[in-house]
């Protein structure tokens, strides 16, 4: 492999039923600062049918050229097809990066692919960076129960690739009237071809949780200790018209569900406001909620690692002081009168 024939960095831009998935419009910013680094075109993959008019509104979020791909066979989501035409992509135009969401979707063809070109794959990634003077890829994650953070070089194969957290990155604001260029290619496979059949799509009518868009999520740790404690977690929740989140503890103690869990093994989220209530500030589950606009702590030890990422810490008692707190906004929604809350912060 001659690897100075690859160029350009390349994102791949998830869609479901036609609509583009955030991940993908977050990875742009990130294939953006890449590509400036090294300059080169940054480039969106986009596959799917009658999807090929989204090329435009790429452009606004950074992409320099959209590869794109419209046909029926690509309408649902299978590896085979994918695979097989993003395969296609990578050995005719050869780009030097390519990274991915790691969403189900995602993280299933990065895998698939990377078997299918025989490169390195970097799963679950936080951090993504140029070394100019080797002109290498670095992707990093955290490792070893998240106690270090891996940077992780693929220096014999092209394309580089990475899977993204979802969240990670800050979506780019768009520039509107920015124009790029479409490449239109073809699979090489057809319907009749194929091993695996869609016959049917089974739409889960109840709701779900969300947490990658909550606007206010309170969040329960080992501190809450038992049912009684996440109840109270639960109710200033409801007060604040929140959404619930946990440590991997707390789920693990079966207290709620695995949708719940923040952190390395759960989920990201970048809400306004974070509450950590009884959460020590383990590293698996910082990487998960660090990005958050506001956070606020409430641990009674004074040197949890938790306040090293707060904005705002309340050392004390979470199952006195959460009570309170809950009262307290259930008068200020009411309109009534607030006594204040007393607490070393």
């Amino acid at each position: 492999m001659n690897i100075e024939e690859y160029k350009d960095v390349w994102v791949f831009i998830e869609q479901q039923e036609g609509q583009i998935i955030d991940v993908g419009l977050e990875l742009l910013g990130a294939g953006r600062e890449l590509a400036d680094k090294l300059e080169v075109n940054l480039c969106g993959v986009l596959l799917g049918h009658q999807v090929k008019e989204s090329a435009n509104f790429l452009y606004s979020y950074g992409a320099d050229i959209v590869y794109v791909i419209d046909d029926p066979v690509l309408e649902q989501y299978r590896t085979e097809t994918y695979m097989t035409a993003v395969g296609d992509l990578v050995r005719k135009y050869k780009p030097e990066i390519f990274i991915y969401g790691a969403t189900a979707n995602g993280k299933d063809l990065a895998s698939a692919v990377a078997t299918e070109v025989m490169t390195g794959l970097t799963a679950d990634t936080t951090l993504l960076d140029i070394d100019l003077e080797k002109r290498m890829f670095e992707a990093s994650r955290p490792a070893f129960g998240g106690n270090i953070m891996a940077t992780i070089l693929c220096k014999k194969h092209r394309p580089q690739m990475a899977t993204v957290r979802p969240k990670v990155i800050k979506k780019p604001e768009p520039v509107q009237g920015r124009e790029g260029k479409t490449i239109e290619e073809t699979i090489s496979i057809k319907e009749e071809d194929l091993v695996t059949k869609v016959l049917e799509i089974v739409r889960d009518t109840e709701k779900a949780v969300n947490l990658e868009e909550a606007t206010v999520i309170v969040a329960a740790g080992k501190g809450i200790k038992d049912a009684k404690g996440f109840a109270m977690v639960k109710e200033l929740a409801e007060v604040l018209n929140a959404s619930v989140g946990a440590s991997r503890d707390v789920v693990e103690a079966g207290l709620c569900e695995h949708d719940h869990q923040v952190g390395q093994t759960g989920l990201t989220v970048t809400p306004k406001i974070y509450f950590a209530i009884g959460i020590s500030g383990a590293i698996q589950h910082v990487v998960g909620m660090q990005n958050a606009e506001m956070i606020i702590a409430i641990n009674n030890d004074p040197e949890a690692t938790i306040f090293n990422v707060s904005h705002y810490g309340v050392v004390g008692d979470a199952f006195e002081i959460v009570p309170m707190l809950t009262e307290e906004f259930r008068k200020v929604f009411k309109g009534e009168e607030s006594e204040g809350v007393t607490a070393d912060v």
